[in-house]
């Protein structure tokens, strides 16, 4: 049995009006009116282009099994913390990693010189520079340069876009489309900034004890006598850096920008500081440093540490401003948290 020859179909294949349905099947169409009221149906031109397949786009919720809650806290805390050591986390610049490099070998001077000269024998250098409660005190609180160069400029440069650059660039909507909550949000840059701070200040502090008991070969009877000192110490090193550490993060959290937020903290800690030293020295009234998270600070450290006072009020006064200043530090920090968008504000 012949087969027929093929022959090509000759009709005009069928067209699909505007109101027929699509089926597997699409046809796109372009058109525009001349006129300004688009009324003229007549006007408009209509531009056939290739048909394509349409394909249905159905979101699937994940039901996989999640992490812990730790292990997601963690993840946004070494992101932060590693990023100081290693590459693949939090790049930090490499002027932030140099200072907190040096602010690290300049912390540990004192350990330096008491070594030094109690391997030269010299006691009277030694007892300028060794362990005693008024050089422990001077290695968390002394102003100058601590206090003024290392320890504020470092939270400067941590907290500078620690929060507000998820504010401008939208990196919250990575945060917050996991099941992160603020809190734990909140809490990890905290404890992020706060660790570092705490290595630095307590870190050096901690060398500078033990390394004198250990080279200087201290018996058990000056271990008794100045271990209390020094676990007083290590609690004012976690005061100073919470305090520092919620200020920095409470005026990162209202701004969009990295200069802000560390040229804020540096202002507020030296501005009320020499406004207050101003009225102390012209009135003789050191109620005014109060107002100074830096001399609030050191005068309840001077009560805990059991060194020689320095001001002038009760260092009750300073523990409720002290009390105050984080309080309100982090109350606005927690306002801001709560009001970041998932997208780019």
């Amino acid at each position: 049995m012949e087969e027929e020859p093929f022959e090509p179909v000759k009709e005009k294949p069928e067209t699909y009006g505007a109101e027929t349905p699509v089926t597997g099947q699409s046809q796109m169409s372009a058109a525009w009116s001349a006129d300004e009221g688009e009324t003229s149906a007549s006007s408009a031109q209509v531009a056939t282009l290739p048909t394509g397949q349409v394909f249905d786009q159905i979101y699937q919720p994940w039901r996989g099994t999640l992490n812990p809650r730790w292990m997601r806290n963690w993840a946004i805390l070494r992101h932060h913390v590693l990023g100081i050591f290693k590459t693949g986390h939090r790049p930090w610049g490499i002027p932030t990693k140099l200072f907190i490099f040096f602010v690290i070998i300049a912390s540990s001077t004192d350990v330096a010189l008491a070594l030094l000269f109690g391997l030269l024998g010299d006691s009277d250098l030694y007892s300028l520079w060794g362990v005693n409660r008024d050089n422990m005190y001077g290695h968390v609180m002394g102003f100058f340069p601590r206090n003024i160069l290392y320890y504020p400029v470092v939270a400067a440069l941590l907290v500078g876009g620690m929060i507000s650059e998820d504010r401008a660039h939208g990196t919250s909507a990575l945060y917050f489309s996991r099941p992160i909550t603020r809190f734990d949000y909140a809490a990890m840059k905290f404890a992020s900034i706060a660790i570092i701070l705490f290595f630095i200040i307590n870190g050096t502090l901690a060398l500078y004890y033990f390394a004198d008991i250990l080279v200087m070969g201290k018996g058990w009877a000056w271990l008794i006598d100045t271990f209390p000192m020094f676990l007083a110490t290590f609690a004012c090193g976690i005061l100073l850096a919470f305090t520092y550490t919620s200020i920095g993060l409470s005026l990162s959290s209202v701004s969009r920008g990295r200069f802000f937020p560390a040229i804020g903290l540096i202002a507020i800690l030296m501005g009320t500081r020499t406004m207050a030293y101003i009225i102390d020295t012209l009135f003789d009234k050191s109620i005014l440093y109060v107002i100074s998270p830096y001399d609030a600070v050191a005068h309840v450290c001077q009560a805990i540490i059991g060194t020689e006072m320095t001001y002038d009020h009760p260092w009750l006064w300073s523990l409720a401003s002290v009390v105050i200043i984080n309080g309100l530090a982090l109350y606005l920090l927690a306002g801001r948290v709560s009001s970041l968008e998932v997208t780019r504000e």
